[in-house]
C-alpha cells in the first residue's frame, strides 16, 4: 500500500514542486492549500486537492486519516505579500499547532518543516559557519523579525509534540531555494520589486549591461528546487534521529553567478557586458554547514549551479505549473498594470 503524505502549502512554490516530486516517487500525495481552487492541477497529476485554512481547526475535518507523513510548507511569507505581523503569527504559530493536532490524530510518523536562516542572522556577512544545531536567535528589527520569532516558536512546538507523541521531525534551514515561478517579484523592506536574480536573468536575456556590485568574490550557496525536494524525500525515508538540518551546497561567488546567467540567458551573438561597481553594497555572505544533512540523511547535491539555471530556463519556457500559477504575462509591477 502506498504511504500517504499530506503536503500543506501545496499551491506555493516549494509545496507544488514537493507534491509533484513525491507523487512521481509513488507516494499517495494529498495536496492542501489555502486557495479555494487549484484549477484542476493536482487532479491532472493524479493527486487530490483540499482547500484548507490552517488557522481554522474545522477545515481539517475534510482531510484523510491514517497518514504516514506531513510536509508542512504553509504559512505567511514576508517576501511575497504586504507585511502583516498578525498574519505571520496566526498562520505560522497557530497554523502549525493545528497541523500538529491533525497529524497526531491521523497517526502520522514523520513531520517536515522549513526554518528560516534568519534565526542565525548574527552570522550573516561574517566568516562564521552556521552549523545545524547552533541555538536559535532572531533579528530585533526589520521585515523578517516577527517572521523569525514565529518560525522559532513553531520549531519549539514541533519539538514538543515530537517528544510527547513520539514521531520524527525534520526542520530544514535554508536561504533562497532557486526555482522558476511566473511571478518574478517579491517584497523587500516593504517594497515590491523584482527579485535580484530574476532581474539579472531579464537583463542578460536582453543583452543589457549587468552591474557587479561590491566584492565579486563573495559567495553564497545556490540550492536548486530539485535538490530541496530530494532532501524532503530523504526526510520521509529516514529512520532518524531527526532534528535541525541545513539545506545547502557548493558556494558560488557573485562573479560565477553572473557569468553563469550571461552564459545561459544572453543570446550567443550578443552577450551582456559586466560593469564593475566596487563602491556599491556587497551581496550576502553566508555559509551553512551541511555535514549533518549529508551524514544523517545521505544528501548529495545533484544540481551544479549551471545545471540549475539551464533547467530554470527550460521551465521558464515550458511553464510546467502554468495551470496552477498562471503564466509570466500575468504578473507585473503595480505601476505597469
Amino acid at each position: 500500500m502506498k504511504k500517504k503524505v499530506i503536503v500543506f502549502g501545496a499551491t506555493g512554490n516549494l509545496g507544488a514542486y514537493t507534491s509533484v516530486h513525491l507523487n512521481d516517487l509513488g507516494y499517495d500525495v494529498h495536496a492542501v492549500g489555502f486557495r479555494e481552487s487549484d484549477n484542476g492541477f493536482f487532479e491532472s497529476k493524479g493527486m487530490k486537492y483540499y482547500s484548507v485554512n490552517i488557522t481554522n481547526k474545522e477545515d481539517f475535518k475534510i482531510l484523510p486519516d491514517d497518514i504516514y507523513a506531513v510536509v508542512h510548507l504553509a504559512g505567511e511569507l514576508p517576501s511575497r505579500y504586504t507585511y502583516s505581523p498578525s498574519k505571520l503569527v496566526s498562520t505560522i504559530i497557530e497554523g502549525t499547532l493545528n497541523v500538529l493536532d491533525y497529524m497526531v490524530g491521523a497517526n502520522g510518523k514523520k513531520f517536515v518543516f522549513p526554518q528560516t536562516p534568519f534565526d542565525q542572522y548574527q552570522k550573516h556577512n561574517t566568516s562564521e559557519i552556521i552549523f545545524a544545531d547552533t541555538p536559535k536567535t532572531f533579528p530585533l528589527t526589520g521585515d523578517h523579525s516577527v517572521y523569525t520569532i514565529a518560525k522559532n516558536a513553531a520549531v519549539d512546538l514541533i519539538d514538543h509534540y515530537a517528544a510527547t507523541y513520539d514521531f520524527l521531525r525534520f526542520h530544514l534551514r535554508f536561504f533562497t531555494i532557486y526555482h522558476y515561478h511566473p511571478n518574478p517579484f517579491h517584497f523587500s523592506n516593504y517594497k515590491k520589486q523584482m527579485m535580484p536574480y530574476r532581474m539579472l536573468m531579464d537583463r542578460a536575456s536582453k543583452s543589457l549591461d549587468i552591474e557587479v556590485w561590491g566584492d565579486p568574490s563573495r559567495s553564497k550557496e545556490m540550492v536548486y528546487i530539485k535538490d530541496f525536494t530530494q532532501i524532503v524525500e530523504k526526510c520521509i525515508q529516514s529512520d532518524g534521529p531527526g532534528g535541525m538540518y541545513n539545506v545547502g551546497g557548493r558556494a558560488v561567488s557573485l562573479e560565477e553567478q553572473i557569468d553563469g546567467i550571461i552564459q545561459v540567458f544572453s543570446p550567443t551573438n550578443k552577450k551582456s557586458n559586466k560593469i564593475y561597481k566596487p563602491e556599491k553594497s556587497n551581496s550576502l555572505l553566508a555559509k551553512l554547514d551541511i555535514s549533518k544533512t549529508e551524514k544523517e540523511l545521505g544528501y548529495v547535491q545533484k544540481y551544479t549551479y549551471i545545471d540549475s539555471i539551464v533547467d530554470f530556463k527550460n521551465e521558464m519556457l515550458t511553464e510546467p505549473f502554468a495551470q496552477l500559477w498562471g503564466r509570466k504575462e500575468d504578473f507585473c509591477l503595480d505601476d505597469e498594470e
